[in-house]
């Protein structure tokens, strides 16, 4: 993919930050969709199949997404995406290992069919989904969004997914549900990382319920157009935009919802480091380093110039009421 150099905050257009393949074949898409075979390619996307026959150059590909990019405020952010080979090789995926190599290394293995999702707990219609009825569930979105974590650096990643609110509101939560819990998958032989003692398994997080029902809260299926790779959190993960990356789940098979605020992996690991909410707050830092500035990952090599940290990871004008009298300070 081709793009012009541009100064630090200066804004791409859209045409700019949409994967050469996908933007390319923008005309042979329309054609396509307009044959009706639409409907078609998306059953064979659902039941893991490549879609060769709709999109010849781009076997295993998703359809190109220009023409579903959400208009949900705030879902298309217009910085430089990062590119798709950082975004597969540089992950903490701490089920495959510790280095962040390990899960483009070690997730090869891991098996995502047949694969269901338990939605249970405080809610009229309690449902086991299987994969292939979670990804017809609502219209594809592409979302490209800021991705902040913890340890200072960051990245701009075009997901494929719909918002997590069109699974509550099928499931129907009751007047007890405050809160969403979300379980990942913790199977040792297929995750050499469940072997050791660095987290309590199953990797746990949690939303406050309307934190859940946010319209940028994604449950997300793939990524630069193409399935979720396994090293990415496949075949289905959370994505918070407004948070640090760790409070993204990754490989979900449970999500609970509960009255109480549930225990997560990582305040339960290191709770003076790891708070319940972890929004992104550039005047909190962490315990051992400062929140301030990040490092964008593939500008100018692994250690650029560091870029300044924005409030909520840039998404204050969406979700700042969602905290309106909290101090940001305890609840960072």
């Amino acid at each position: 993919m081709h793009l012009r150099k541009f100064r630090h905050y200066e804004h791409p257009v859209a045409s700019e930050i949409t994967p050469q393949a996908v933007y390319e074949s923008r005309r042979d898409w329309l054609r396509w969709m307009a044959t009706g075979a639409a409907g078609a390619a998306l059953a064979a996307w659902a039941n893991g199949e490549a879609l060769a026959q709709a999109v010849p150059s781009r076997p295993g590909k998703l359809p190109p997404l220009d023409a579903v990019r959400s208009a949900v405020p705030g879902a298309v952010t217009m910085e430089k995406p990062t590119a798709y080979q950082d975004v597969t090789t540089y992950n903490n995926f701490y089920e495959f290992g510790t280095d962040k190599s390990d899960p483009a290394r070690l997730a090869g293995a891991l098996k995502t069919r047949p694969w269901t999702v338990a939605v249970e707990g405080e809610v009229r219609k309690p449902k086991v989904y299987d994969i292939e009825e979670l990804l017809k569930l609502a219209p594809m979105e592409e979302r490209i969004y800021r991705l902040r974590c913890v340890e200072g650096w960051s990245m701009v990643i075009p997901w494929v997914g719909y918002s997590l609110a069109e699974l509550i509101r099928r499931v129907e939560p009751t007047g007890n549900a405050k809160y969403v819990e979300f379980h990942t998958l913790a199977d040792k032989a297929q995750m050499p990382g469940v072997r050791s003692s660095v987290l309590l398994w199953p990797y746990v997080e949690g939303l406050r319920l309307d934190e859940a029902m946010h319209p940028l809260t994604l449950l997300a299926f793939g990524l630069y157009g193409e399935v979720l790779p396994n090293q990415n959190g496949a075949p289905v993960r959370l994505v918070v935009p407004w948070k640090y990356g760790f409070k993204s789940a990754k490989s979900i098979v449970r999500v609970r919802f509960v009255e109480k605020q549930p225990t997560t992996a990582w305040s339960a690991a290191a709770p003076h480091e790891y708070g319940f909410y972890s929004n992104v707050n550039p005047k909190v830092d962490h315990p051992r380093w400062s929140q301030a500035t990040e490092r964008r990952i593939g500008e100018d090599g692994l250690f650029q110039r560091k870029r300044p940290t924005q409030m909520f990871n840039g998404y204050e004008a969406q979700v700042a009421h969602l905290y309106a009298g909290m101090d940001l300070k305890k609840f960072y």
